[in-house]
């Protein structure tokens, strides 16, 4: 079940490789994930002596919960949890000129909650033209065949 989906991605970004993580939350977190709350809109990876995080991330702490968790920032930096060689997949990819690392998704996974983060390079300007004058098209080929049936 998605909890939470970078709608910005596609329109930005051309994916190139995804991997998934585990992400370390407080269990405040955890329930306001759980309803939906949250935004990814700004997040960015990050990587830092070996371990990755993800960042700018909003995750607004949940209502009713408990009180020690009101202190921490709803944007701090959270560790995503890979394997090492994971790790270093990453690291050597993101070496390439142009190559980022994106928050894609949030979901849930049994009683766990994983991010799927990937590897992208940054659209041009006339890339993002391209893209929405074919879902234009692709949209008007749909309702033209609607209209026939």
């Amino acid at each position: 079940m998605n909890l939470l989906i970078n709608k910005k991605l596609n329109h930005s970004y051309e994916t190139l490789d995804k991997f998934e993580a585990g992400i370390e939350l407080t269990g405040s977190e955890v329930k306001s994930l759980r309803k939906k709350q949250g935004s990814l809109r700004e997040a960015y990876v990050v990587m830092q002596n070996n371990e990755v995080f993800l960042n700018s991330c909003h995750i607004p702490h949940f209502q009713g919960g408990h009180k020690i968790y009101e202190n921490l920032d709803t944007y701090r930096l959270r560790k995503l949890l890979l394997h090492k060689k994971q790790i270093e997949k990453l690291k050597e990819k993101t070496k390439q000129k142009g190559l980022t690392l994106v928050p894609v998704r949030m979901y849930t996974k049994g009683n766990l909650i994983k991010i799927e983060i990937a590897v992208a390079r940054g659209k041009k300007l006339h890339d993002k033209r391209q893209d929405l004058k074919n879902r234009t098209n692709k949209r008007e080929a749909e309702r033209a065949m609607k209209n026939i049936s």
